[in-house]
């Protein structure tokens, strides 16, 4: 009975922070409110795109209505350039040129002379496309990570026995963070690590410094405080996750027209 509430916790728990590393993640879609004739519309704006025509649309707006993207390089002190929606499909349609790897443009709409969003333009950055056969078990074994340690910490704070957790742990996340997040780094953007020593890319880095403390956990399981090392590990790594991922990423330099890690 209590191994089910302790699951049950630590797959909510888990849930949670995926949750919100997601939503507060640069690359997650806007969601944005457009007001027509006193009725509203509400629709995302994506901020991550594959390197094709990158098709913007807005859902539900009526045909009647007046659209246009206005984009530009990211960063760059270009004039925006506009473009016309156009109505396919029963939907208003416009698409975004491709960019380089890690290329990004800034862009926003403009809905019967309203612009959207209203504060200030989005930022997409684009991408090659990752495999799925690489992709989905590199979520999978890092969400998986993530469960085991929050399950692991669990243990350890009921004095319960925890040290197959701990080896588990530490072997999925090398498994999702030093295998195949190297792999998926490689598909989208082209280099396979781009955290310390090489450079200050935030996802890689916080991957490494949960490793580092759940080796240090386990070098130190005979150790009679070895429980307090288990728990601090632990702590770092839902520390370091809830950092939005993506964060400080690749970008493409229009001036040196290269690839460049550890940007925003």
């Amino acid at each position: 009975m209590k191994k089910t509430v302790y699951w049950t916790l630590a797959i909510v728990i888990t849930l949670a922070l995926s949750v919100y590393q997601r939503i507060t993640g640069p690359t997650h879609p806007k969601k944005v409110t457009i007001e027509l004739n006193g009725q509203q519309y509400k629709m995302k704006l994506p901020r991550s795109g594959v390197r094709t025509d990158e098709i913007v649309t807005l859902s539900d707006v009526p045909a009647e209505a007046n659209a246009q993207i206005h984009y530009r390089r990211y960063p760059s002190h270009d004039d925006f350039s506009t473009k016309a929606f156009t109505w396919q499909d029963s939907t208003w349609q416009a698409t975004l040129p491709v960019q380089p790897v890690a290329g990004k443009l800034q862009y926003y709409i403009t809905v019967n002379n309203h612009n959207y969003p209203s504060d200030e333009p989005l930022v997409i950055r684009f991408r090659n496309d990752v495999p799925a056969y690489i992709l989905v078990p590199h979520i999978l074994l890092m969400f998986a990570a993530m469960l085991f340690a929050v399950y692991t910490l669990l243990l350890v704070i009921t004095q319960q026995k925890y040290k197959r957790w701990l080896k588990l742990t530490t072997l999925t996340l090398f498994a999702g963070g030093f295998i195949l997040g190297p792999m998926v780094q490689h598909e989208a953007f082209g280099p396979w690590w781009a955290g310390f020593p090489f450079d200050t890319d935030l996802t890689d880095n916080k991957t490494l410094i949960s490793l580092l403390f759940f080796l240090l956990a386990l070098a130190t399981r005979k150790w009679k405080y070895n429980r307090w090392v288990v728990a601090l590990a632990v702590m770092v790594m839902i520390a370091v996750f809830t950092i939005p991922h993506s964060a400080n990423g690749s970008e493409y330099n229009y001036e040196t027209q290269q690839l460049t890690t550890g940007s925003n």
